[in-house]
């Protein structure tokens, strides 16, 4: 109790120091992260902000498969709060020094700052209120309250600008040393300045909590991504880091804020147009960008984004940035009429379609996300038409979900039964902590001797890439995408591979059976053959006949007829008069 009145006696005395006025949390930031937070809604911005932190900093990990791989040095950059190692340059730099430095070294940078809000704070200021960049001035506002919150400005004093030593030294900061001061922000270092941001984008941890535990809290997110990458045996068990840092070029937006606001300007203009999502939201197993450009919303963008003013704030984008269709942004940021940095409020299938999400869509906690998207739809659409395309959605992902569960089992009986090519003699075990598994994701990147098959290739791309291409053809209204091109022909291309392979591999083990016993019953005639008796090819008769092998008992009894014939004649004992010469009858 002293500690609680402690810590509430000096947040009012800095809040008289530095001139806070004390208010209540941003409505944005969810009851769910300040419950787990263990915070009320009466909080300080700089309570929040270390609770946030606290908990951030214990989260940035190698993960549970630590032991299991190194960082190359790429990786300093994809993890700087783990790995980042100043370059060697020995100097005390002041602000100034860092822009003239840099403006002849790395050019690029300079230019992307100085056009950017960090450095042109006045000009926001001075902005009319009719200009759609105006909302930024709250912002600055903002910003400069959660400095004093935090005593890192002082009372009625303005935030001049945001240079190079405030993000990689530390805000407010006159210089510091290159080598000993110096790091990459991560995002808790964005959080100092923007606090209501940072928590809207860490609560995907905190709403991203399944009801039948589908997935682990959080997961899929990008609050957790780089745990996600970290912590998947496969990405630890490669021995070419090389490929595996591929991985953490899109799983690191847990770690930094650059993924979609990129430096030097962070410019939320940029962040707000598809294309700032295309690096990472493309491809094989979750191409989003292509299936939303190939839809309807995705071809009006394309045809109209010149008529866009993309300053405007996201909130604002029908309503005064003429915006006329939906970007990814406008869907996925806005959860019942508010925008947040929290994108997955509404996630229901979550990255991949699995049978225990398909049925248990009643579950109110699915339901509720479910009437969120419609919400969402009706801002273009008729209640009707969301809903019937929402439910036909849900209805397509089942089907889906049944062909890979289908032939899981097919794989899974293969892989049971020993029938997989190589699996009694050639499949090599995987580098730990990665285990062997029919159809695992690991056969996507390993393939010594007969490691994995084309049988467990092809599932593997069923289950890990086709299904999604197929659902978020549907979730994004790409016809092609859920049918032809991309998703359910895939699916049975994929299913048609396996069954032949099933089928054929089958095939073979039966007359592998029958030519096996057909040698040991031959094995057993051998006497027969170095010119012995029939006794041998009798048994050998008798076996075949047990073993339910027709032909082969056939066979076997016609040779037994010719044996014992032949055993007879060369069994004969020679006569007296054997050399006689005998008339013809």
């Amino acid at each position: 109790m002293r500690k609680l009145l402690l810590q509430a006696w000096l947040a009012a005395l800095l809040a008289l120091a530095f001139g806070v006025a004390h208010a209540a949390i941003w409505d944005t930031v969810p009851d769910e992260q300040l419950k787990a937070l263990n915070l009320s809604r009466s909080a300080s911005p700089k309570e929040l902000y270390d609770a946030l932190t606290t908990r951030y900093k214990a989260n940035v990990t190698k993960g549970k498969f630590a032991k299991w791989w190194e960082p190359v040095p790429i990786d300093q950059y994809m993890a700087p709060m783990l790995f980042y190692k100043p370059p060697e340059v020995n100097i005390d730099a002041t602000r100034a020094q860092c822009v003239e430095c840099h403006r002849a070294v790395t050019h690029g940078w300079v230019q992307s700052w100085q056009q950017s809000v960090h450095a042109n704070l006045e000009q926001i200021r001075k902005l009319p209120a009719g200009d759609s960049r105006a909302y930024k001035k709250e912002i600055i506002a903002e910003v400069e309250q959660n400095l004093r919150a935090q005593g890192l400005l002082g009372a009625g004093a303005p935030l001049k600008e945001v240079g190079c030593i405030d993000c990689h030294m530390g805000v407010g900061k006159a210089g510091g040393h290159h080598m000993r001061d110096l790091h990459l922000p991560s995002r808790a270092d964005c959080g100092t300045c923007h606090i209501k941001q940072f928590a809207e984008a860490e609560s995907e941890r905190d709403t991203q909590v399944w009801p039948q535990k589908q997935w682990d809290p959080g997961h899929p997110s990008h609050a957790v991504d780089y745990t996600a990458n970290v912590e998947t045996a496969t990405w630890a068990a490669l021995q070419q880091r090389e490929v595996a840092t591929s991985c953490t070029m899109c799983h690191y937006n847990q770690t930094r804020c650059d993924g979609c606001h990129t430096r030097h300007d962070f410019s939320p203009a940029e962040a707000r147009k598809p294309e700032a999502c295309a690096t990472c939201h493309n491809g094989v197993d979750h191409n989003e960008y292509e299936q939303y450009l190939l839809s309807k919303h995705g071809v009006r963008f394309q045809a109209q984004r010149d008529k866009w003013d993309w300053n405007a704030r996201l909130a604002d984008a029908y309503t005064k940035g003429g915006q006329s269709a939906p970007t990814c942004q406008s869907c996925h940021m806005e959860y019942k009429g508010q925008y947040t940095h929290n994108v997955t409020r509404k996630v229901r299938w979550g990255f991949l379609p699995t049978p225990n999400i398909a049925d248990n869509l009643e579950h109110p906690w699915f339901k509720e996300r479910k009437e969120a998207w419609q919400a969402t739809c009706q801002a273009c659409h008729g209640q009707r038409f969301a809903q019937i395309y929402l439910d036909m959605t849900d209805s397509g992902i089942k089907e889906g979900v049944k062909l890979v569960e289908q032939t899981r089992k097919v794989v899974q009986k293969l892989y049971d039964d020993k029938l997989l090519p190589g699996q009694k003699t050639n499949r090599p075990a995987l580098p730990e902590p990665e285990k062997d598994e029919p159809g695992a994701f690991a056969s996507l990147f390993f393939a010594k001797g007969n490691q994995f098959t084309v049988v467990d290739r092809t599932f593997a791309e069923m289950w890990e890439q086709h299904i999604a291409r197929y659902m978020k053809g549907l979730e994004h209204a790409n016809p092609g995408g859920w049918t032809y091109s991309h998703g359910w022909s895939d699916l049975i291309k994929d299913q048609t591979i396996i069954n032949e392979y099933d089928t054929t591999l089958r095939e073979k083990a039966q007359l592998e059976e029958r030519v096996g016993k057909l040698e040991a019953a031959s094995r057993r005639t051998s006497w027969f053959n170095r010119g012995g008796g029939g006794g041998g090819v009798l048994a050998g008769g008798i076996d075949a006949f047990l073993t339910e092998e027709p032909m082969l008992a056939t066979g076997i009894l016609a040779v037994l007829g010719g044996g014992l014939l032949l055993g007879g004649l060369r069994g004969r004992r020679r006569g007296p008069h054997d050399d006689v010469a005998r008339p013809r009858a």
